[in-house]
C-alpha cells in the first residue's frame, strides 16, 4: 500500500522552516544537516515541520515566552548544552533581551540545582559571546545594599505569598518539623533573592518554572505549587497547558504526560474550567 499524503504536511514544513530560520539566524538549520547526514531527511523535515510549523505557532502562548520556557527547560535537563546554545539565540532572535535569557537561566537554580545553572551559564556565555553577557544587569542593577539582606526574609515572605499563596505556605509548614532551616533558606534565597531580581517579571518567572519543574519530571509536587503560582500572578489556564506541551518535545512525553496529570489536579482544585 502507498504512502499517502498528508495534507498540508509541505506547508507545515515550509512554515517551519522559516521559523527556524528565524529562531536561528541562518539559511540553512545544522539540525537538518545532521539528519541528512544520517540518511535520516525526512524525520528530519518531520520534525521541523511539525514542532516548528505546527506546535510553535499554537495559540495561547507568545514566541518569546516560549523561548524562555524551552531555556529553562533545557537547563533544568542539564545535558542539552548545545540545544540549549541554540535557543539561547533563538530568544535573543526573536525579543528577549540578554538579561532576560540569563535571568531564566538563574530563576531555574533553586530547582535544578548549581551545576546544572552553572553548565548552562556557560553554555549561554557561549552562545551570546562573552561581551554581550557581561554587559551588566541593565538601567535596573540588582546592586543592594549589605543592610538589605537582613530584610531578605520579609521579602521572600511577601512573594512567595503573592506566587505561591496557600500553597506556599503548606511547603514552608510541612518542614518546620524536620527542617525548618531548609524553609528559612526557600525563602530567603528563592523568593527573596531571585524572584525580585529585575528583567524578569513574575509572570515569565513561573512559566520557566513550570517548564523547568515539568522537564525535571520529579518534581511534580513542585510543579503544582508553581501551576498554582502561573495562575496567581496573572497567567491563564491556556498557558499553563501551552506552556506543558511545548516542552514535550525537550523533556519527553511521558514527563509532559505527568505534568498535564498535574495542572489538571490543579484546574480541578481551582474550579479552572
Amino acid at each position: 500500500m502507498g504512502d499517502v499524503p498528508v495534507a498540508g504536511a509541505q506547508s507545515d514544513f515550509d512554515r517551519g522552516l522559516k521559523l527556524i530560520q528565524q529562531l536561528g539566524g541562518v539559511e540553512r538549520p545544522a539540525v537538518l544537516d545532521l539528519f541528512e547526514s544520517l540518511n535520516e531527511g525526512a524525520f528530519g523535515e518531520e520534525c521541523v515541520g511539525f514542532i516548528y510549523g505546527g506546535v510553535y505557532h499554537r495559540p495561547g502562548l507568545s514566541l518569546p515566552a516560549r523561548q524562555l520556557a524551552t531555556v529553562g527547560a533545557l537547563t533544568a535537563l542539564g545535558y542539552a548544552s548545545a540545544q540549549l546554545q541554540f535557543h539561547a539565540k533563538a530568544a535573543l532572535n526573536v525579543g528577549c533581551s540578554r538579561r532576560q535569557i540569563i535571568e531564566s537561566v538563574i530563576q531555574v537554580s533553586s530547582f535544578a540545582g548549581f551545576p546544572a545553572t552553572l553548565n548552562a551559564l556557560t553554555a549561554v556565555k557561549a552562545a551570546l559571546g562573552a561581551a554581550e553577557v557581561a554587559e551588566g544587569p541593565s538601567d535596573e542593577a540588582d546592586h543592594r545594599p549589605a543592610s538589605d539582606v537582613e530584610d531578605r526574609y520579609e521579602r521572600g515572605l511577601r512573594v512567595m505569598e503573592q506566587v505561591d499563596g496557600d500553597e506556599g505556605r503548606k511547603v514552608v509548614e510541612a518542614l518546620q518539623d524536620v527542617a525548618p532551616d531548609l524553609a528559612r533558606y526557600i525563602i530567603e534565597f528563592t523568593f527573596g533573592g531571585i524572584y525580585t531580581r529585575p528583567n524578569l517579571d513574575l509572570k515569565h518567572r513561573e512559566i520557566v518554572t513550570v517548564a523547568a519543574c515539568a522537564a525535571l519530571g520529579s518534581a511534580l509536587p513542585q510543579l503544582k505549587v508553581h501551576i498554582h503560582g502561573l495562575l496567581n500572578v496573572g497567567g491563564t489556564r491556556q498557558e499553563v497547558v501551552e506552556t506543558l506541551l511545548h516542552v514535550a518535545f525537550y523533556c519527553g512525553f511521558p514527563a509532559a504526560l505527568n505534568a498535564m496529570a498535574a495542572a489538571r489536579e490543579v484546574f480541578a482544585e481551582r474550579g479552572v474550567g
